[in-house]
Formats: C-alpha cells, sequence, structure tokens
C-alpha cells in the first residue's frame, strides 16, 4: 500500500540533513542549472530584509516536491520541484562554511568574546554536518584533516541537460575558496567572471557577500540562515503523483520547458543505450547552448525546426490541396500527435545534431548573418532546406540561392503593413516548405516561385515608396549588401557595427549642420535624418570618433590622425570619400535614398 503524502514544514538546514545512506537527486528530465546572480542577489535581499525587519517568526522559501519512491531500496530523494533552490541553498551554505572557518581561524580571542566564538564554532559545525553528512565525531575528523571528506556527497546530479554535474560537488569538497576556484571549470574563449559555470559564480557571490560582514554580523546571518529559514517539504512515494503536485503548483523555481520533457521520454526510451543517448544529447545541449549566446538558435528551437521538417514531408499536412498551417505545441507534436518518433532516441539525437551542426556551420557566413537580423522565422525554412545537404556539402554558395529568395520575401514583410502569419508569407512558406525538403526539386524551380508569388502580389511602385518612407535600421544592412553584390566587392559585418547617420541626427553642431543642409525646420529634419539614404554601417570606434562631426570632417582623406569614413571596411562608407561635394544636403539624402530605393526593389523582383 502506498505511503500518503508528507507535507511538513521544515528548517531549511533540518531539510537539508540526510543521513549517510541518503542522497538528493536530480533527474534526467531537469534542467541544468540555470539561477544566476539576479536570482541569488534575490534570495541574499530576502534574507537581509528579514534580518532587519526584527521579526520572529520564521522565513519562507516555498515549497519543495521529492519523490520518495527510491528511497526505501536505495535513499535517492528525487527533486521534482526545488532543485534550483536545493542547489543554491548548498551553494550559499558551502560560502558560509569558508566564511566561518576564515572568521574562526583568524579570530582575536578575549574574555569578552569568548561567547561570540563558541558561537561561531557552533555554526560552522552544522553546516559541515550538513554538507557531509555528518555526526559530531566526524566533524572533529574532518576538521583536523579535510580529506575526510573526500567521496561524500549530498547531491547527485543525472539530468541530461546539466553540462556541469561535478561542479556542485568540486566546490563542496573543496577546502578553500582558492582551491574551488583553481579546481571548477573554465568555459573556453570566455574572460573574467564569463568563464566560470553558474555554480561558481553564485557560489563566488555568497562568499564575497559574506566576506563584507562583521564577526557579530556574519554570525547573525548564520543563525538566521540555519534556525529561522523554512521550506514545505513535500515527500510523496508515487513519481507520478509527485509530478502531478508539481504542475499543480508550479511554485516559484522555472518550469520545465518541452525540449526537458521530451528529452526524458527519449531517455527512459533508449533501454540498453542511456549511456550512449546521455552522450549525444549533452554534446547537443552544448553547441546549442553556445549558438544561443550567439543568439542563433537553442535547444527549442532545434526541436521546432526538426518538427517543421517532418510536419512538411507527411500526408497530413496537407488538406484539400493546401498546407496545414496550425503548428503544433512541441510537447503535444512530440509525445502525442507524432509520439513513436520518440521510440527511436539515437536516431532522433542524430538528426538534432545534424541541424545544431549545420547552423554551427553556417552562422558566420555573411549572407546568414544578414538574414539573422530579419524575422525569426526565416531559420525555420532556411534549415528546411539545408536539411537536405550532407554537412560536407553545405557552403556559402548553398545557402545563396535559397537564402537570396527568402530574404527578398522577409524584406517585403519588413516593408508592407502586414504580418507573417497573412497569407501572402506564413501560408506562402508552409506550402514552399515540401519543396525546400524535397532534394528531387530543384533550387531553380523555387526560386520561380518566389519570383511568381512576389511580382503577383506587390506592385514595384507600391513598394519603392515603401522604402522611400522607411526609417528603421534592417534595411541598412541590406543596402551595404545589395551595394557590395553589385560592385562586386566583399560585404560582412561585425556584432558590433553601427548605424551611422551621414548627416547626424543630434550633437553639438546639429543647428548649423542643418542649416547648411537647407533644411528649415525641426520637423523637416526629423523627417529626413532618418531616411535610408542618410545611414551607412560604420565600425564602432570610427562612428565615435567622428559621429556628431560636419560631412566635411567624416569624409576627409588627407588628415592621417583622426579616423574617418576613410578607415572604414565599409563599401559605401569607402565610397563617400571621393564624393564630389564637401556638404551633405537634404538634396544628397533625397538622392541617396532614391537610389537606395531602385537598388532594393530591384532585388525584391528578381531584376
Amino acid at each position: 500500500m502506498a505511503k500518503d503524502i508528507e507535507p511538513k514544514l521544515k528548517l531549511i538546514s533540518d531539510y537539508l540533513k540526510i543521513n549517510k545512506k541518503e542522497m538528493f537527486v536530480i533527474p534526467e528530465y531537469q534542467r541544468g542549472y540555470s539561477w544566476n546572480i539576479v536570482q541569488c542577489d534575490k534570495l541574499w535581499q530576502d534574507i537581509e530584509d528579514f534580518i532587519d525587519s526584527g521579526l520572529e517568526d520564521p522565513y519562507f522559501f516555498g515549497t519543495i516536491i521529492i519523490d520518495c519512491s527510491n528511497a526505501d531500496s536505495s535513499g535517492s530523494f528525487s527533486l521534482i520541484d526545488g532543485q534550483q533552490r536545493t542547489t543554491t541553498f548548498l551553494l550559499l551554505l558551502k560560502a558560509l562554511q569558508l566564511r566561518l572557518g576564515n572568521v574562526i581561524k583568524n579570530f582575536k580571542k578575549d574574555k569578552d568574546s569568548e561567547r561570540l566564538l563558541k558561537v561561531l564554532e557552533t555554526n560552522r559545525d552544522k553546516t559541515l554536518k550538513i554538507l557531509f553528512k555528518a555526526d559530531e565525531e566526524k566533524v572533529y575528523e574532518i576538521l583536523d584533516n579535510w580529506s575526510e571528506v573526500n567521496n561524500i556527497q549530498i547531491l547527485e546530479n543525472k539530468s541530461i541537460n546539466e553540462l556541469y554535474k561535478n561542479e556542485l560537488q568540486t566546490i563542496i569538497s573543496s577546502e578553500t575558496f582558492e582551491e574551488a576556484e583553481k579546481k571548477v571549470y573554465k568555459i573556453p574563449r570566455k574572460q573574467k567572471d564569463n568563464k566560470y559555470t553558474n555554480h561558481f559564480r553564485n557560489f563566488k557571490f555568497f562568499y564575497e557577500k559574506l566576506g563584507l560582514y562583521s564577526e557579530t554580523k556574519i554570525k547573525t546571518f548564520a543563525q538566521t540562515f540555519l534556525e529561522k529559514c523554512q521550506v514545505i517539504e513535500i515527500r510523496s512515494w508515487q513519481i507520478e503523483q509527485a509530478i502531478t503536485m508539481f504542475n499543480s503548483l508550479n511554485s516559484t523555481g522555472m518550469p520545465l520547458s518541452d525540449a526537458d520533457i521530451i528529452s526524458a521520454q527519449m531517455y527512459s526510451n533508449a533501454g540498453s543505450k542511456k549511456d550512449d543517448f546521455n552522450k549525444q544529447w549533452e554534446s547537443i545541449t552544448k553547441l546549442s547552448t553556445e549558438l544561443s549566446s550567439h543568439g542563433i538558435i537553442n535547444i527549442d528551437s532545434i526541436l521546432q525546426q526538426f518538427m517543421y521538417i517532418t510536419r512538411s514531408i507527411s500526408k497530413e499536412y496537407m488538406k484539400n490541396g493546401y498546407p496545414d498551417v496550425t503548428t503544433p505545441g512541441l510537447r503535444n507534436y512530440y509525445t502525442i500527435i507524432n509520439k513513436d518518433i520518440l521510440k527511436s532516441p539515437i536516431e532522433l539525437c542524430d538528426k538534432f545534431s545534424k541541424i545544431t551542426q549545420i547552423w554551427d556551420l553556417i552562422r558566420e557566413y555573411p549572407l546568414v548573418k544578414l538574414l539573422l537580423k530579419f524575422n525569426e522565422n526565416i531559420k525555420l525554412f532556411l534549415i528546411s532546406y539545408l536539411y537536405r545537404y550532407n554537412l560536407e556539402d553545405i557552403t556559402k554558395e548553398t545557402v545563396f540561392d535559397v537564402g537570396e529568395c527568402l530574404l527578398r520575401l522577409f524584406t517585403l514583410l519588413e516593408l508592407v503593413d502586414a504580418g507573417y502569419s497573412s497569407t501572402s508569407f506564413k501560408t506562402f512558406l508552409f506550402g514552399e516548405n515540401i519543396k525546400f525538403v524535397d532534394n528531387n526539386i530543384s533550387c531553380e524551380e523555387i526560386k520561380k516561385d518566389f519570383d511568381s508569388h512576389i511580382r503577383k502580389n506587390w506592385k514595384e511602385e507600391d513598394i519603392k515608396q515603401a522604402v522611400i518612407e522607411y526609417d528603421k535600421n534592417i534595411l541598412v544592412f541590406l543596402n551595404e549588401y545589395l551595394y557590395a553584390k553589385k560592385k562586386k566587392l566583399d560585404f560582412n559585418f561585425s556584432e558590433t557595427v553601427n548605424i551611422e547617420h551621414i548627416m547626424p541626427a543630434s550633437g553639438h553642431n546639429i543647428d548649423l549642420i542643418r542649416v547648411d543642409a537647407g533644411i528649415d525646420t525641426q520637423e523637416e529634419f526629423d523627417q529626413i535624418v532618418n531616411k535610408l539614404g542618410n545611414k551607412i554601417l560604420l565600425e564602432e570606434d570610427i562612428n565615435k570618433s567622428i559621429g556628431n562631426e560636419w560631412f566635411k570632417t567624416k569624409k576627409q582623406s588627407s588628415i592621417t590622425d583622426k579616423s574617418g569614413y576613410k578607415d572604414s571596411r565599409y563599401n559605401i562608407a569607402l565610397s563617400l570619400v571621393d564624393y564630389p561635394s564637401d556638404l551633405w544636403t537634404q538634396d544628397d539624402i533625397t538622392s541617396a535614398t532614391e537610389k537606395v530605393a531602385d537598388r532594393i526593389v530591384n532585388f525584391i523582383f528578381g531584376k
């Protein structure tokens, strides 16, 4: 007979205190440790505010849900809800243990301070008992010989979404902060604190905060955290029951993502190949996390993109000759609509991995970087087309034709008064996606579809007027691309590139510049200064140097000790060095905008 649910209001110190045979476990399907300094600072402020309030009642830190279905056989307390807080509590506890140890070591004892020292030692011993599942005798052994903590673990992380499974244990088992800093994982190519994981950054945050405390204040903090901070611990002996409670309560932790749920089911279906699956999923997660840091894709995006690919080749995708543009949620698609796909997790991981590797390969292609400046939905269709190729066959040329087709259509989306969900965009692209994934359909046929669709739905004169009136920034990048393409010059741009106003939009000379430009009123100025003809790409450092200067100063080529357009690697900026006039007027902006409009319209309509 199943045991009843056991909800108990517990001190955090009592909740964390388990015996030698017990272990907190983060299950395979849980997300990786995602709390950062923002959440830790909130936790810290909550405790400090509670201390300052002088209230006697305990402070409540939410609900923890534990699956105890394996507790009797293996001593495992599986964290269904509360793994982020539990991990953070342990990091704070470790920082507190080290700081208490430092204070005690450097304590200047006299007759009046003996009581304070004893309280500090008592609190330090409490932290050691929790972190190392120790009794009084074991605490003495640890203090005498730190190697006694070896092989003592309070929490095991089994999450297939956690890239740094051993990080918490590395920190907890270190004798000093310096040892922990030396041993923890360093993320390649990251600088300063960015090279550390969330685990170490949060631990360091707590350690440094506690380092600002006096002996008396650290005693107060320790007593408050250990003796007045509480959680509700809910123990369940049925996993389904525990998860149901989690979905009902959904407390302060972040809910599980679609990828968390789907990967857990894949893991469950992996059978004897669970280790192989874990390695594959970890590799996919690691690369997708890196790509996400550059704004390209995350793990949920990969699942979504593969869903678009598989839906496009299924018979159910077409309804009465038209594509089904209703998009199911990821969880619904993978676990209900197409649930059989999860029965082959190793093969499915290979497909997810291919998508991830394609994005890693193409992310620095100039045309891809330009496409990613536009609507997020471009990614869904670009990957559908590239997925038809083997990885080794994908080049800049492979991306070019279909990439430009998508660029033309999404440029229209940027210009017209319609949303992506309209039939001119979403319905057309869903239908075209069937051809993207089919290697038997040539790129030429796809281009013809785009040509026909664009000419059928939009008029050149309307689009030209929209370009002339356009006052945002994305098409500045497109203009640079088209200019370079026409001149057969290299095109690329850096992450830090600036949008430069040839006629400055602000600055100390602005009134005089406006008069010289032939603009009478502020209203006229506001209407023209953000036209495409007045905007170019320019390096950040050059823009900071000359951004508010006169046009004559910006374009000068004879002075070598001042930055200007002559020092830029962007082609339109360089072309302005030879501009025949030293003034940049309203007429110049109008003329330049007209040229930009013709350039973009010709591109959109395939001329």
